[in-house]
C-alpha cells in the first residue's frame, strides 16, 4: 500500500533511527485512527532499517492474544536473527518468566484494585530480558517495532516500560503504534511511556481530499482521480484501508461492494475494542432512528463509553454524526451478526423506540426486519404503521408491516382475519396476484364466521377478480343469509355490491327484476341512516344505470364522481367509482371520456397503485378505439399491460386485450392481432363483461380476415350471454350490428336488417353510436337509392361521437353509393374526405379500399387545387371550413383555433351561404387541401 501525505513522518522516523546510532535512543508512539497508515509506515521504516544494516525486532498486538503472557515480548525476541548462546539465553529467560507465579496477571499497569501486580522473582526475570535486549544493541543499531500496542499483554508492557526507561543512551529506537481515540486502551502505560524525556508522540491524521486525489492518480488518469476524490473522501474520510477498498470496487464494478469496501469495514472492526464493535452494531440496527442515548442503551454500555466508541468510529472514517458514511458498511455489519442475535437486537431496538414514543413506521421497520412481532404492543404498532405508510404513499411498506403482523399469535381467529383482509387490500394496489394465496385462508375463516361482513364483501370482490366465481357465490350466499341490520352500513354495502356485481360479473349476481329508475338514484337501497363505504354508493348508482342501459341519465353524476376524486383515496376498492364513471361517459357516447382519462392518468395518486394505473390505461385504450385513434389505443393498452404482470390482471385481462385486438385489426396488423389472441386468458373471464369485449374484438378480427362464420359465432355468443345475464344493452358491445355485418358478408340481408331494426328498438339505444351503427347496416343492406340519406344521418351521429374510424367507413359507403348512382363527382368527394380521416386514424385496410374510388387524373395528395368558390372565403372561414371537412366537431375546431364554439358556428353559416351548401357534409373536400397549410400553422380564426 502506497503512502500519501506521510513523507514528513517517514523522514522524521529515519532521522531518529540515525540518531540512535550515536547512542541517542528514542521512543516514538505513532498514534492515529484505524486506517491512517500506521502499520504501513511502520513496515516501511522497518524495511529501511533492515536495508541499512540495523537489527529489526518486530511484533504485533492482537485482541485475541492479549491475555497470552509475554506474547508480544516473545514475538520480539524470536524475530531477532540471532543464534548460539545468546539465542539459548533469551529462550531460557522466556521460559523462566512463564513459570513465575504472577505470570498470568492481566490488565493495564497500575490498574485499580491490583496491589503489587508482579512479584520480585518475575520482576527480576523481566529485568534480565530487558538487559538481554539492550545487549543486542551493543554491536549494532536496533529498531523495535510493535503494531497495536494496545493489545499487548500486561507482562510485555511491564518489560517494555523497563526497556524504554533505559534506552536514552542505547543504540536503540522503539516505534509503537496506538489509537488513543479507542476506549479501554493502556492509558497508564501510554502516560508513563510519554513521560520519558526521550519519548515522543507522532500523530497521523486521515488523508485530505488532495491526498485522496494523489492516491487515486497513481491508479487512474488525473481527471478521473480529481473527479472521484470528493466522492471517495465522503465515503472513506481519508481512511487508507477504506480508500484502497473503494478503488478496487471502482475498478471492478464502478460501485461500492460488500466484497470490497464492506470487507474492509469488517477488518477495521475486527481490530477494535468490544465496546466499539457493540456501538457499531447498535448503529447498524437503529439506522435512521439513531440517537446517542439509544445507541448506548442498545449496546448495553455506559454513556461515556458509548460516546468514546462513537468518536473512535468517526475518527476511523466509518461514521459521520450518528450514521454510517455508506449503507454498505451498515449492511456488512448486520450480515456479520448471527441471525438470532440480529433479530433479538432489532426487537430490543423496537421496544426502546416504542417506550420513547417514536413514530410507528420507524418502530415497525425494526419489527419487519426482525421478521416477527414481540407481543400485542408490536402488533398494534405494525397495524398503525401500515395505515400511516399508506397515507404517505408507501404501499409496499404497509404490506410488509401487515405481513409481519400476520405472523403474530393473535388472540382470536377474527383478529387474524382482519389483519389478513387488510393485507389483501394493500397487496391489490400493486399486484393482485400476490394477494391470491391469502384468499383461501380468508375463505375458510369466512366459513367459520370469523370474517366481518365488510371484509367478506371485499373478499367476494377479490375472489371475482381472480376468477374464483364458485367461492365468490358461496361467500355471497353466506352474506345474504346473515342477519344484518337493515339500516346499518353492512346491509347498505352488500346492496351496493350486488349492483356492481350485476354489471361486472353478472353470472354471480342475484337473479332479480331488471333495475328500474330507482337504481340510478339510489331508491333501491335499504332505507335508514346507515352510510356505506365511500366507494360503494356511487358505484352502485352508476352500475345500476349501466345495467339498465341508461348511461345518458347519470352523466352528470359520473362527472361529479370524477371531479370529486382526489389524489388520496380509500384503498378498499378505490378505482371502481372512477372506472364506472368513465364507463358511463363511454356508454353515453361522450368524446370527452378520453380527456377525463388523461387527467386522471396525469394526477399524482396516494398511495400509488399500479393496478389502478393499469385499469385506467385500459379504459383510455377503449376510449381511443371509440374515437378512431387506433395508434393511441395500442399505446395505451400496451401501457396497461406493462403496469402489472399478466397474472395480476385476473379476469380483467380481457379489457386491454380487447382494445389491442380491435385496434390492430382495424390497422390491418393481422399478425400482431393473432399474437394477442394466442395469449392465455382465464376461462372465468368469459363469465364477465370483460369476456364480452374480448369476444366482440375477436369476432371483428375474424370478420376482417374473411372468417365470416367464426365472426358470426363470436357475435352471437356475445348476444346469448348478454341476454342471459340481463345486460343486453348496446353500450357494452354492439353485438347486433356486428352480427348484422357478418350476415351481410354471408349474403343474408334479411337477417342483417332484422338485427339492425331489433337494435333500434332496444331500450338504451338513445345514444348516437348504437343508432348510427344500425342505420349504416340498414343502408348498406338496403336499396342504393335510400343509402345516401341514411348514411348522411349515420355520419352526423358518428361525428357527434367523435369516432373518425366509423366516420371513414360511412364516408366510404357514401362514396360507393354515389358511384353506383352515377354521381362520380360526389363519390370522389366523399372518398377524399374518407382518405383524409384514414390518415388521422391509421386504418390501412380502409385506405386501400378507398383508392378504387379515385380516378387516375385526380390531384396528387397534398397539392392545393382550391375550388373557384373558395376564393370567396376569408382566411378565417377557410381555416374553419377545412377542419369541418376534416371531420372535426365545432368544439374541437374552437380548441384548435383558440376561438369560441359560437364563432365557429358563425363562420360555418357564412361559408354555407357563400358556397351554396346546406350543411358540412356538402362542403367540397378541396377546402381541406386548400386550408390545410393554414390550419397546421395554427393561425387564429
Amino acid at each position: 500500500m502506497e503512502l500519501v501525505e506521510r513523507a514528513e513522518q517517514a523522514m522524521h522516523l529515519k532521522h531518529l533511527l540515525a540518531q540512535s546510532g550515536a547512542r541517542k535512543g528514542k521512543v516514538v508512539l505513532l498514534d492515529g485512527p484505524s486506517g491512517s497508515g500506521k502499520t504501513e509506515l511502520l513496515r516501511q521504516v522497518a524495511d529501511h532499517a533492515a536495508d541499512a544494516g540495523c537489527l529489526v525486532l518486530r511484533a504485533a498486538g492482537s485482541r485475541a492474544e492479549s491475555a497470552l503472557p509475554l506474547g508480544v515480548l516473545g514475538q520480539l525476541l524470536r524475530s531477532a536473527p540471532i543464534a548460539g548462546e545468546r539465542a539459548a539465553e533469551i529462550d531460557l529467560l522466556l521460559r523462566r518468566a512463564a513459570q513465575e507465579p504472577a505470570a498470568g496477571v492481566t490488565g493495564d499497569i497500575g490498574a485499580p484494585g491490583q496491589e503489587a501486580p508482579i512479584g520480585t522473582g518475575l520482576a527480576r526475570v523481566l529485568h534480565d530480558i530487558a538487559q538481554a535486549l539492550l545487549g543486542l544493541a551493543g554491536d549494532t543499531t536496533v529498531l523495535v517495532t510493535i503494531d497495536d500496542i494496545r493489545h499487548a499483554d500486561r507482562l510485555s508492557l511491564d518489560c517494555l516500560l523497563y526497556l524504554c526507561r533505559r534506552m536514552a543512551s542505547a543504540r536503540m529506537t522503539a516505534v509503537l503504534t496506538d489509537d488513543s481515540e479507542l476506549p479501554d486502551g493502556p492509558a497508564v502505560f501510554r502516560t508513563e511511556l510519554l513521560d520519558q524525556p526521550h519519548a515522543a508522540r507522532m500523530r497521523l491524521t486521515p488523508l485530505s481530499e488532495a491526498g485522496v486525489a494523489a492516491m487515486l492518480a497513481s491508479h487512474l488518469d488525473r481527471p478521473s482521480a480529481e473527479r472521484l476524490a470528493p466522492e471517495f473522501q465522503a465515503i472513506a474520510a481519508g481512511n487508507l484501508l477504506l480508500l484502497h477498498a473503494l478503488l478496487e470496487d471502482h475498478l471492478e464494478t464502478g460501485g461500492v461492494r460488500r466484497e470490497g469496501y464492506g470487507r474492509a469495514v469488517l477488518r477495521q472492526l475486527s481490530r477494535a475494542d468490544a465496546s466499539v464493535t457493540a456501538v457499531a452494531r447498535a448503529l447498524a440496527v437503529l439506522d435512521t432512528a439513531t440517537t446517542p442515548e439509544r445507541v448506548a442503551r442498545l449496546a448495553g454500555l455506559d454513556g461515556a463509553v458509548a460516546d468514546a466508541a462513537l468518536r473512535a468510529l468517526r475518527a476511523a472514517g466509518l461514521v459521520h454524526g450518528t450514521g454510517f458514511r455508506h449503507d454498505v458498511a451498515r449492511q456488512s455489519i448486520l450480515d456479520r451478526i448471527p441471525g438470532a442475535e440480529r433479530a433479538a437486537l432489532r426487537v430490543r431496538a423496537a421496544e426502546l423506540l416504542y417506550e420513547q414514543g417514536a413514530p410507528a413506521p420507524e418502530t415497525a421497520r425494526l419489527l419487519v426486519d426482525a421478521g416477527a412481532p414481540a407481543g400485542q404492543w408490536s402488533v398494534d404498532v405494525l397495524l398503525e404503521a401500515a395505515e400511516q405508510e399508506l397515507i404517505a404513499g408507501r404501499a409496499h411498506r404497509a404490506a410488509e408491516a401487515l405481513e409481519t403482523a400476520l405472523t403474530a399469535d393473535h388472540e382470536t381467529a377474527a383478529d387474524r382475519a382482519a389483519v389478513e383482509s387488510r393485507l389483501v387490500q394493500v397487496r391489490r394496489l400493486s399486484d393482485p396476484a400476490t394477494a391470491e394465496h391469502h384468499l383461501t385462508a380468508l375463505t375458510e375463516a369466512a366459513r367459520a364466521g370469523d370474517v366481518s361482513p365488510a371484509h367478506a364483501v371485499d373478499l367476494v370482490r377479490q375472489l371475482l377478480w381472480q376468477g374464483r366465481s364458485a367461492e365468490a357465490r358461496e361467500m355471497l350466499d353466506l352474506l345474504r343469509e346473515t342477519e344484518l341490520d337493515p339500516h346499518g352500513e353492512d346491509a347498505a354495502l352488500l346492496h351496493d355490491t350486488e349492483q356492481w356485481i350485476a354489471w361486472t360479473h353478472p353470472t354471480v349476481a342475484r337473479r332479480a327484476r331488471r333495475p328500474g329508475p330507482a337504481a340510478a338514484t339510489g331508491g333501491g337501497r335499504p332505507p335508514g341512516p346507515g352510510r356505506a363505504e365511500p366507494w360503494s354508493r356511487p358505484t352502485a348508482v352508476l352500475a345500476g344505470a349501466l345495467v339498465g342501459g341508461r348511461a345518458h341519465e347519470v352523466v352528470d353524476r359520473a362527472e361529479q364522481v370524477l371531479r370529486d376524486r382526489g389524489p388520496s383515496y380509500d384503498i378498499t376498492w378505490p378505482e371502481e367509482p372512477a372506472l364506472l364513471a368513465l364507463g358511463v361517459l363511454l356508454g353515453a357516447d361522450r368524446p370527452d371520456a378520453a380527456a377525463w382519462c388523461d387527467r386522471l392518468l396525469s394526477e399524482g395518486h396516494t398511495p400509488y397503485s399500479p393496478t389502478w394505473m393499469a385499469l385506467l390505461s385500459a379504459t383510455r385504450a377503449e376510449a381511443a378505439v371509440r374515437l378512431g385513434d387506433l395508434t393511441g389505443a395500442v399505446d395505451h393498452a400496451q401501457l396497461a399491460l406493462g403496469h402489472v404482470t399478466p397474472n395480476a390482471w385476473g379476469v380483467a385481462l380481457g379489457a386491454p386485450l380487447a382494445s389491442l385486438v380491435l385496434a390492430t385489426t382495424r390497422m390491418g396488423h393481422y399478425d400482431e392481432t393473432e399474437s394477442y389472441l394466442t395469449r392465455s386468458v382465464p376461462k372465468a373471464m368469459f363469465e364477465t363483461r370483460y369476456g364480452l369485449h374480448y369476444l366482440h374484438a375477436r369476432g371483428q378480427f375474424h370478420l376482417a380476415t374473411g372468417h365470416h362464420h367464426a365472426a358470426l359465432a363470436d357475435f352471437l355468443a356475445c348476444g346469448e350471454r348478454m341476454r342471459g345475464w340481463g345486460i343486453d344493452v348496446p353500450g357494452i358491445v354492439p353485438w347486433r350490428t356486428s352480427a348484422a355485418e357478418a350476415w351481410l358478408a354471408l349474403g343474408n340481408r334479411e337477417q342483417a336488417a332484422r338485427l339492425a331494426y331489433d337494435q333500434l328498438g332496444r331500450p338504451g339505444t338513445d345514444g348516437a353510436r348504437s343508432r348510427a351503427g344500425a342505420l349504416r347496416v340498414l343502408a348498406v343492406g338496403g336499396p342504393v337509392g335510400r343509402r345516401p340519406q341514411m348514411l348522411a344521418e349515420a355520419l352526423e351521429l358518428f361525428e357527434q361521437c367523435g369516432d373518425r374510424y366509423e366516420q371513414t367507413r360511412v364516408l366510404a359507403d357514401l362514396s360507393e353509393a354515389y358511384h353506383q348512382l352515377g354521381d362520380n363527382r360526389r363519390a370522389r368527394t366523399q372518398a377524399r374526405r374518407a382518405r383524409h380521416l384514414v390518415g388521422l386514424c391509421g386504418a390501412a385496410p380502409l385506405n386501400e379500399a378507398l383508392l378504387s374510388f379515385l380516378d387516375e387524373g385526380d390531384e396528387q395528395a397534398g397539392s392545393p387545387v382550391p375550388a373557384p368558390e373558395s376564393a370567396l372565403l376569408t382566411g378565417s372561414e377557410r381555416r374553419v371550413a377545412a377542419l369541418a371537412v376534416g371531420g372535426y366537431t365545432n368544439r374541437e375546431i374552437a380548441v384548435k383555433l383558440f376561438i369560441t364554439p359560437s364563432t365557429v358556428e358563425q363562420h360555418l353559416t357564412r361559408v354555407y351561404r357563400k358556397l351554396g351548401v346546406r350543411c358540412r357534409k356538402d362542403l367540397p373536400v378541396e377546402l381541406t387541401l386548400s386550408g390545410a397549410e393554414t390550419v397546421n400553422a395554427g393561425g387564429q380564426a
